[in-house]
Formats: C-alpha cells, sequence, structure tokens
C-alpha cells in the first residue's frame, strides 16, 4: 500500500507544469502590446524573427509579435521570476505558440545569450535596433518585467513556481515517510 501512495504522489507531483512559455495577454490593448513589445525588443529579446523577412513576422499582429519578443526576453532572463510580466500585459502558459515553421524557445539555452538585435538599413548601414520597433524610453516607465511580481501559470491554479517546487518536495517527503513507516 505504502509504494501505491507513493507513485501515486510521484506521478501527481510531475503532472504541474512550470510554465515554459511567455506570451502577451488577448485581453490587452494592441497599444499597450506594443509597448511591451517594444520594451522587450529594446532589452535583450531577439526580435529578429518578427522582422519582416523572419519566420515569426506571420501571423503579423501586434499580439503575435509581442509573444515572440517577451517570451524570447524571458528566456534570455533564465525563466527569471518576474520575468514575464511586462505590467500584467504577458504571462506564462504551459502550451507551447510555435506554429508554421515559427519556433518559440522554451528554455534559456534555447533562447541563446542576451544580445541587441541588428538590422541593415536602406543605406547600408547597420542599426543594433530593429526599424519596425521603437526603443523603451521613459514614456514606458514601469513596463518591464517587475521583479515584485509572481508569474504563474493558470493551468495549477496559479501557484509560482517556488510553490510547486515545495509541494513537489513536500510530497516526495511524505511518499518517502510512507514508505518507511508501513
Amino acid at each position: 500500500m505504502a509504494v501505491l501512495v507513493c507513485v501515486v504522489l510521484i506521478l501527481a507531483m510531475f503532472g504541474v507544469s512550470d510554465g515554459a512559455w511567455c506570451v502577451c495577454r488577448s485581453d490587452m490593448s494592441d497599444s499597450v502590446l506594443q509597448k511591451s513589445l517594444d520594451y522587450a525588443c529594446g532589452a535583450g529579446a531577439d526580435c529578429n524573427p518578427i522582422l519582416s523577412n523572419g519566420a515569426c513576422f506571420q501571423p503579423n499582429t501586434v499580439r503575435s509579435h509581442c509573444s515572440y519578443a517577451v517570451n524570447s526576453y524571458y528566456q534570455r532572463k533564465g525563466q527569471a521570476q518576474g520575468a514575464c510580466d511586462f505590467a500584467g500585459s504577458a504571462g506564462l502558459t504551459a502550451t507551447d505558440p510555435s506554429s508554421n515553421g515559427c519556433t518559440y524557445p522554451a528554455t534559456p539555452s534555447a533562447a541563446g545569450t542576451t544580445s541587441t538585435p541588428s538590422t541593415t538599413n536602406a543605406s547600408g548601414s547597420t542599426s543594433t535596433t530593429p526599424t519596425t520597433f521603437s526603443p523603451p524610453g521613459s514614456i514606458l516607465g514601469g513596463l518591464g518585467p517587475s521583479g515584485n511580481t509572481i508569474s504563474s501559470d493558470s493551468s495549477d491554479g496559479g501557484l509560482p513556481r517556488e510553490a510547486r517546487i515545495l509541494l513537489q518536495l513536500l510530497a516526495i517527503l511524505f511518499s518517502v515517510m510512507v514508505y518507511f513507516s508501513g
């Protein structure tokens, strides 16, 4: 019986998702999402795939481009707590948003190193900021990821990652105690 309890607890523990992708919320206005997009692209996200010749340009919507940019930012920040908030305009999901040849990185290693995207303008000179996005400025105050906000994935009841890890550790401890007491 104790072994059965251990197996059930371990299976339940692995059913919890960490929410590997950061996406922009569908209930936000395009102007809010554009600000988040601008911030992410100006603060280290790889936004080259959402430029007009990029693999993730289509669908050509603010929400789609915003989601790619905030996910790139989140992954490049090592999935740090608060790196997927953007003043409440983004959140974590366990559902892979990749589609039609556009692959969203799901891990920090897949996102590459933090760098500022570069483009070549009509005169042939290289620019470090994509021309389709404006860099963040003082008007964006407070739009960056918030270190005070714990992002959560709604698929697990809204528990922050730290709480899920603690619950997983408690489940392991409980199952070991049950195993050795039975």
